[in-house]
């Protein structure tokens, strides 16, 4: 479980950091002053684009293209049953916030599932 809230945490981070309907964000900072390029924004560019082939790689590797794609949409699914369910009618900003969050624990989760899969399995070294 701990394993599992590290790589949560660490999606959530990335998730955010690229992009929030805050206005804090590498998106909003990037496109200030008209694309103009400097060398922290391109470094802050780098740093997230490393950070999402890692993501991305792991997820790949643990899951599949289509095992992430099916875990994406049973939690796309599930949020829009329980947003309709609950008649919460969200602004496109809470909205927005619900489904970045969504993306995080998916990629976290996808991250996760080999080590699930260990752990179950009763492989040697299971421990994550």
């Amino acid at each position: 479980m701990n394993g599992f809230l590290t790589r949560l945490a660490g999606t959530l981070v990335l998730v955010f950091a690229t992009y929030n309907p805050s206005g804090h964000s590498f998106s909003h900072w990037a496109l200030e002053g008209g694309w103009a390029l400097t060398p922290a924004k391109a470094f802050a560019g780098v740093v997230l684009t490393i950070g999402w082939v890692l993501v991305f790689t792991s997820a790949w590797r643990s899951l599949g293209v289509i095992g992430t794609g099916l875990l994406g949409a049973l939690v796309a699914t599930a949020l829009w049953w329980a947003l309709a369910s609950l008649g919460a009618g969200l602004g496109a900003r809470a909205l927005t916030w619900l489904v970045l969050a969504a993306i995080a624990l998916v990629l976290a989760a996808a991250m996760s599932a080999s080590a699930l899969r260990r752990r179950f399995g009763g492989a040697p070294g299971a421990q994550s």
